[in-house]
């Protein structure tokens, strides 16, 4: 088979929706002939925001897996703040900022560029150059975040005859919560510079959503969108064939993933308080994820009982989803999140539960859900519209979703095309 190598910083057993882009991709290549070589950190040197071991096992045995050791800089704050995990969106993961968290996100935004984990580089640089030697590569991928990973590609770019292709999962310094670094004028020129050289160097963009791609395009004059090619995160349908699930007692809403006190719920909250009481009463809010003290207790505050998992592996928070009556979702309220796609959407998708939906209600999101049929996006204002669809669709059976529709979104058809992209 043809061969490709992949340089991704995470992978398992790195949990978390962004290892399971490429993962998946990987499972399903050699289907379309192509192998992939992995180039990742070592297990004993990363600094994961999350670790599931279950993933481990879902590697394809035809992937060439090698990794490198790194300098963690994360691990250095770990170890420091006495800490158990590394920071994680924008520090998401932490509600109390004390001085010394502002001290550590000012030195991640003025001295750390682009990312932290850019210690990794020059071991990964110095590995990517021999695989492309050894198996005489002519295609290279890079992933991202850590968007220093993409440094990787620029320099391979500049020294080999390859094609680079730069798969960019979230935005860069468009990030939502980018602004939490206190980043000096020279240090967002630094890397606003970081970005616009990869944008423009690399051969092809892949993004995860129409604005994404659009938010790229705009750093540079040059013609970016013509280069660039959405293809967005979706579900496996391997990890769908559950069954003989638990019976629940009462009627569950779930949230899986991180939430952070600065989502704005406000407006769902008032939709839960003004259910009819019957319904309340045999309702039950389950987080299956990391959940700050602050926003556990303003779901408390609406009466209803709520359940915190904490973090679980993926084949049981896929167990969560099916043993749901609705799912919730929601978009940070910030600038440019009309691209904010989730990889924990497209599972709740391939569960086929109803899905509530709060964001931009003109969003890629938005277009997804009305397309597949598969629930409703409401903007964050829109109290009635929520206690509505949550009356409705909490007691009574919901309308199928639009599974022709849906299945554009498995992983196996995403990875046809991404097979496409390196044939190209």
């Amino acid at each position: 088979m043809k061969k490709v190598l992949i340089i991704t910083y995470y992978w398992p057993p790195s949990g978390g929706a962004g290892v399971q882009r490429w993962l998946k991709f990987a499972k399903y290549l050699p289907e379309f002939g192509w192998q992939p070589v992995i180039l990742t950190v070592d297990r004993e040197y990363a600094s994961y925001p999350q670790r599931d071991e279950s993933l481990v096992g879902e590697v394809n045995p035809e992937c060439l897996v090698y990794t490198t050791k790194s300098f963690e800089l994360y691990n250095l704050y770990k170890l420091i703040s006495g800490k158990k995990e590394v920071p994680y969106g924008g520090f998401a993961n932490e509600s109390k900022e004390g001085m010394f968290q502002k001290v550590s996100k000012f030195m991640r935004g003025n001295f750390l560029l682009p990312d932290p984990r850019k210690g990794w580089n020059k071991y990964a640089l110095k590995k990517a150059e021999e695989l492309i030697r050894q198996y005489n590569i002519d295609t290279v991928v890079t992933t991202s975040p850590p968007h220093s990973t993409q440094l990787i590609g620029l320099k391979l770019k500049q020294k080999f005859n390859i094609r680079w292709i730069a798969d960019l999962r979230d935005p860069w310094t468009d990030i939502y919560y980018y602004n939490q670094f206190s980043h000096t004028a020279l240090a967002r020129k630094v890397d606003r510079n970081y970005e616009r050289k990869v944008v423009e160097n690399a051969d092809l963009l892949i993004t995860v959503s129409e604005d994404v791609k659009r938010i790229f395009a705009e750093k540079s004059k040059l013609q970016i969108a013509a280069k660039t090619v959405v293809i967005p995160n979706g579900f496996d349908e391997d990890d769908f064939r559950i069954s003989n699930l638990p019976a629940e007692t009462k009627k569950i809403i779930t949230y899986t993933g991180t939430i952070s006190e600065a989502y704005d719920v406000d407006a769902f909250l008032e939709a839960l308080v003004r259910l009819d009481t019957s319904l309340k009463s045999n309702l039950m809010i389950r987080f299956v994820g990391k959940v700050p003290p602050a926003v556990e207790q303003r779901f408390r505050d609406t009466g209803l009982e709520v359940e915190l998992v904490g973090y679980v592996d993926h084949p049981k928070s896929i167990e969560y989803l099916f043993r749901s009556d609705l799912l919730l979702l929601v978009i940070p309220k910030v600038k440019n999140n009309k691209g904010i796609l989730t990889g924990k959407f497209f599972e709740y998708l391939a569960s086929q539960k109803p899905v509530l939906a709060i964001g931009p209600i003109d969003g890629d999101l938005a277009k997804i859900i009305q397309e597949t049929q598969c629930g409703q996006l409401f903007d964050y204002a829109d109290s009635d519209g929520m206690r509505r669809f949550l009356d409705e669709k909490l007691n009574n059976a919901g309308a199928p979703i639009n599974s022709e529709c849906a299945n554009q979104y498995s992983r196996k058809a995403l990875t046809r095309k991404i097979s496409q992209i390196l044939e190209a």
